[in-house]
């Protein structure tokens, strides 16, 4: 009985196996052709997009036109596949082991069969060579393991992974040749070969900002240590000091800056020296942190003089226009 139970799987198995690798390929042919009239049509889309300038649309559109063209090829390989095992057949019958001249279409056929949903009948093929051959050997195939005999065409027309921006932007220019568009590539390659920042470890342009006003600052500002142990003036400070000591006259009273501006500059130093003792090393961390304090405190100093200033002047002229009033 077990003899002619293996018998009769031999026969069912070559009939199934003939039938579904029939079915396949006439099915290759019908996808074939549909897909290629439509790739004619995208790429004529292509075209258009860039005879009007919508270069961003035809680079997305490019994506979708290499998928395409990428499918088709691996398509034409799976055919010629399918007719190499449908034309061996018979010795697929006799032997127990895969044959060795068959094991690359064998295997191909396995790996290609879940990543062509348009293709079943490929998952009829694989079930019939699971129950002929195992399944760890089917599993094998699907895990690309060594030794597997997949053709590397199939696996690099059917992988995932996006295109390169060498392979859109040469499909680009072919199809700008096919149609005689008359385009310039530059902006393209540039948007092609443009490196995308990472955001995770946050923007690099703060810190750049941040460095240019330290360093235009550092050489325009003297620091000048007394022998008393004296904290250092800013010439900003010396400049308000001026201003409070010397009270202009009412015959030479020049715009002067509001309390507000005042404000922000004195503000504006605050940041900066704040931004030089987080930019410091860390050796220097304490001599910084107190020259940070005594310039905060100085500039405190310098806009509470700076209000004095201001209400004495606003004072002034409202004594000019009171006694301009009563003469």
């Amino acid at each position: 009985m077990s003899l002619l139970n293996q018998l009769f799987n031999r026969g069912v198995f070559g009939a199934k196996c003939k039938t579904c690798l029939t079915l396949a390929i006439s099915r290759i042919k019908l996808l074939q052709n549909k897909r290629e009239l439509q790739l004619k049509q995208m790429r004529k889309e292509i075209a258009q997009f860039l005879q009007a300038g919508q270069e961003a649309i035809a680079r997305i559109r490019v994506e979708h036109v290499i998928r395409e063209q990428n499918i088709c090829t691996a398509y034409s390989v799976l055919e010629l596949f399918c007719e190499f095992v449908l034309a061996r057949v018979p010795i697929l019958e006799n032997q127990k082991d895969c044959p060795t001249e068959l094991r690359e279409a064998i295997a191909s056929i396995i790996f290609a069969a879940p990543r062509c949903s348009d293709l079943p009948d490929l998952l009829q093929i694989k079930n019939l060579f699971t129950s002929k051959y195992g399944k760890e050997y089917v599993a094998a195939i699907a895990e690309l393991r060594p030794d597997t005999s997949v053709n590397r065409t199939i696996i690099e027309k059917l992988s995932v992974s996006a295109p390169s921006p060498e392979a859109r932007l040469s499909v680009l220019k072919e199809i700008a040749e096919e149609y005689n568009v008359v385009w310039d590539s530059f902006q393209t390659e540039a948007a092609l070969n443009k490196k995308h920042e990472d955001l995770l470890g946050g923007s690099k342009e703060i810190y750049s900002v941040a460095s240019t006003p330290q360093a235009s600052i550092k050489p325009s500002s003297p620091r000048s240590s007394t022998s008393n142990g004296a904290h250092p003036i800013l010439p900003s400070e010396s400049r308000l000091g001026s201003q409070h000591l010397q009270i202009p006259s009412p015959t030479s009273i020049m715009p002067i800056l509001s309390t507000n501006e005042i404000e922000q500059s004195a503000k504006s130093s605050n940041a900066v020296l704040v931004s030089d003792t987080k930019m410091g090393t860390t050796s220097q961390s304490s001599d910084v942190l107190e020259r940070a304090r005594a310039a905060i405190a100085s500039a405190e100093r310098a806009s509470a003089a700076a209000r004095a200033a201001a209400q004495l002047v606003n004072a002034e002229f409202g004594l000019l226009k009171l006694e301009g009033k009563s003469s």
